[in-house]
C-alpha cells in the first residue's frame, strides 16, 4: 500500500536535489511577484515609475548601495522617470523640493524605517533610535550640549588642532624629510602636492576625539590613521558598562568607518528577516567587524577618559552631566553609545566636507581669491587660528562653505520614513500607511527650478542672487524636521574655522582644470582622494 511519501524521491537523490531546488526558486520568485501583483500600497495603479528589479526586490537597492555611487544613481533615474521614482517594493524616492517639509517635518507622525537597525552599534543612539518617545528623551538629554553658547565652549579645542595642522602643513612645504611620505611628487616652486583628504581626516578625527573622548587621537601629530579600539566578541555592550579589563590594539579607525559605513547603508536596504543571513556573505562579514571594531574605538577612549577623572569641559563631560525629565543620568553603556554617535557624525562629515570646498575652491580660483579677499580684510595679516567671533559675519565665507555642502552633499541619500496612520499626500500623490517615502539631497541640491540653470557648478554667488527662502527651504546639508543633525551648530562653526584658517593661510591649485573629485557612498558621500597643490600665500 502506497502512502504519499511513495510520490517523492528520497531526501539525498538527485531528483530530491532538483525537486526542491526548483521549489525554492519557484518560492523564491513568486514571494517577489505576488506582493508586486497586489500592489498593497497602490504604486503599479498609479503608475510610480522605476526599474523594474526595484519594484519586485529590496536587493537591487542594496546592491546599488553596495557600489558606492547610490545618490547619483537615484538621480539619474529622477532624470529619466521624474519627481517620483520606486526605488525597492515599498520605497519612493521624490525629488520635489517641497517634500521636503511633509516628509520629515514637525509633527506628522513618520517613523524612521528599519534601515537604522542596521546603524545600530552597542545601544540604539540618537541616529539609530526608531521609537518616538526614546528619540524624544535622547534628544532632550542631547540637545543642549549643542547649542550656540554650549558650542562656543568647543573652540579652543578646534583652534588648537588647527594649529597643529597648520604646523605640519608648512613641513610639507619644507624640506622635512619626515613628511615626504605625503608627498605626491617633489616640491617645486614652493609647492607641495599631496592628498589633502588623509590630513583632513586627521584634523576631524583629533576634534572629535578631543571633544568627546577627553584627548585627540594623535593623527595629525603622527600624519596616520591610527585609533585605540577595544577588542571584544559579540556582545559589545557588556564591555561598554565597563566591567571587564579591555585589550587594546591600534587599528585604522578612518577605514573602520568607511567600512562600516557602506556595510551599514547596504545592510539597511536589505528586509530585516534576511540581515542574519547576509552577515555571513564575506563582503557583509567584512562591514560587520567593522561595526565591532567602530564600537571598540569608543569603548576604549570612555574607558580611558572615566578612569581618569577631569574637569575638561567637553562632549563627553556634557553628556555625562546629561539627565531625562525624571533625572535619571544616562547608563554606562548609553553613555558610549552617544559617544560613539558623536564620533562617527562628527568625523566623517567635517572632513569630507572640508575636502570638498579645498577641491571646488582649487577648481575655481576666482571664487578662491574673491574668499581670500575678504579674509584678508577681516583678519589683516595674522597668521594665528582666528576666532569663530572673527568670522562668522563673513558673507562670502559662509557662501563657500553653503555651496560646499549643496554641490557635494556629504549626506546625499534620502533618509526613508515609515508614512503614518491617515496617510501623506506630496506631489499630488496620497500614499497610505505604511508608505515609506525618503527626499534625496543630493538631487533636490540640483534642482534648476531653485538653484538656477547651473546647478552642477561651484558658484558661491548663487547664495546672493536665487531666492532666499526657497533656497533655505530646500538645502538639506543637516536634515530637517525632528530628526535633523543636533550637531549643526558645531560642524558649521567647525567648518568657517577650517577653511578660513586653511585659505588665509595658503592657497591651492588642481594637478589639471579637469581632475575630478572621485567619491564613493556609504551611509555618506565621501573623496576617495583630492590631489591637491599647496604654497604658502604672500597677504
Amino acid at each position: 500500500m502506497s502512502s504519499l511519501l511513495d510520490y517523492f524521491p528520497t531526501p539525498f537523490s538527485s531528483n530530491a536535489l532538483l525537486l526542491y531546488g526548483g521549489l525554492a526558486v519557484l518560492l523564491l520568485v513568486a514571494s517577489h511577484l505576488v506582493p508586486w501583483v497586489a500592489d498593497p500600497f497602490g504604486y503599479r495603479k498609479k503608475h510610480i515609475p522605476g526599474p523594474f528589479l526595484a519594484q519586485l526586490s529590496d536587493v537591487w537597492l542594496a546592491r546599488v548601495a553596495a557600489q558606492g555611487h547610490r545618490s547619483e544613481i537615484i538621480h539619474g533615474l529622477h532624470q529619466k522617470y521624474g519627481k517620483v521614482v520606486r526605488i525597492a517594493p515599498n520605497h519612493i524616492s521624490l525629488s520635489e523640493p517641497g517634500a521636503l517639509q511633509i516628509v520629515y517635518a514637525h509633527g506628522n507622525g513618520a517613523l524612521k524605517s528599519d534601515f537604522y537597525e542596521a546603524f545600530v552599534s552597542i545601544r540604539k543612539n540618537i541616529f539609530s533610535t526608531r521609537d518616538r518617545a526614546e528619540h524624544t528623551r535622547k534628544r532632550k538629554i542631547v540637545s543642549h550640549i549643542f547649542s550656540q553658547k554650549s558650542v562656543l565652549e568647543f573652540e579652543p579645542y578646534i583652534r588648537q588642532a588647527l594649529g597643529k595642522l597648520v604646523k605640519q602643513w608648512d613641513s610639507l612645504l619644507s624640506d622635512d624629510r619626515k613628511l615626504a611620505s605625503h608627498r605626491l611628487r617633489p616640491n617645486e616652486n614652493g609647492t607641495a602636492w599631496f592628498d589633502c583628504l588623509n590630513w583632513y581626516n586627521y584634523l576631524a578625527f583629533d576634534i572629535i576625539g578631543d571633544l568627546a573622548f577627553g584627548e585627540p587621537f594623535g593623527m595629525i601629530n603622527s600624519g596616520a590613521d591610527s585609533a585605540s579600539v577595544a577588542i571584544h566578541g559579540d556582545d559589545p555592550t557588556h564591555l561598554a558598562s565597563g566591567e571587564k579589563k579591555l585589550e587594546i590594539v591600534r587599528v585604522p579607525a578612518v577605514k573602520i568607518l568607511n567600512d562600516r559605513g557602506e556595510y551599514s547603508a547596504s545592510m539597511g536596504c536589505l528586509p530585516i528577516w534576511i540581515r542574519p543571513y547576509a552577515k555571513k556573505i564575506p563582503w557583509y562579514a567584512k562591514g560587520n567587524q567593522a561595526v565591532k571594531n567602530l564600537a571598540g574605538i569608543a569603548i576604549a577612549a570612555v574607558d580611558k577618559r572615566l578612569a581618569t577623572p577631569t574637569d575638561r569641559v567637553d562632549l563627553l563631560a556634557r553628556l555625562q552631566q546629561g539627565k531625562d525629565e525624571q533625572g535619571n543620568l544616562m547608563a554606562r553603556s548609553e553613555l558610549t553609545a552617544e559617544a560613539l554617535a558623536q564620533l562617527i557624525a562628527g568625523s566623517d562629515t567635517t572632513s569630507n566636507s572640508s575636502c570638498a570646498i579645498t577641491y571646488w575652491l582649487a577648481k575655481y580660483p576666482d571664487a578662491q581669491r574673491k574668499l581670500q579677499k575678504e579674509l584678508d580684510e577681516a583678519l589683516g595679516d595674522d597668521e594665528d587660528v582666528p576666532t569663530y567671533e572673527q568670522l562668522k559675519r563673513l558673507r562670502y565665507l559662509d557662501a563657500v562653505v553653503n555651496e560646499g555642502l549643496r554641490i557635494h552633499s556629504t549626506s546625499s541619500l534620502g533618509l526613508p520614513r515609515i508614512v503614518p496612520e491617515g496617510g501623506l499626500e506630496v506631489s499630488g500623490i496620497h500614499f497610505p500607511a505604511g508608505s515609506v517615502l525618503s527626499v534625496p539631497s543630493y538631487t533636490i541640491h540640483r534642482d534648476t527650478a531653485i538653484w538656477g540653470p547651473d546647478p552642477d557648478i561651484y558658484r558661491p554667488e548663487r547664495w546672493f542672487e536665487q531666492d532666499a527662502e526657497g533656497i533655505q527651504a530646500t538645502f538639506n546639508a543637516f536634515s530637517f524636521g525632528p530628526r535633523a543633525c543636533v550637531g549643526k551648530n558645531l560642524a558649521s562653526m567647525e567648518l568657517l574655522l577650517i577653511v578660513a584658517t586653511i585659505f588665509h593661510r595658503y592657497e591651492f591649485a588642481l594637478l589639471s582644470q579637469d581632475q575630478p573629485l572621485e567619491t564613493r557612498e556609504g551611509f555618506l558621500r565621501k573623496p576617495v582622494s583630492c590631489y591637491v597643490g599647496m604654497k604658502r600665500r604672500s597677504t
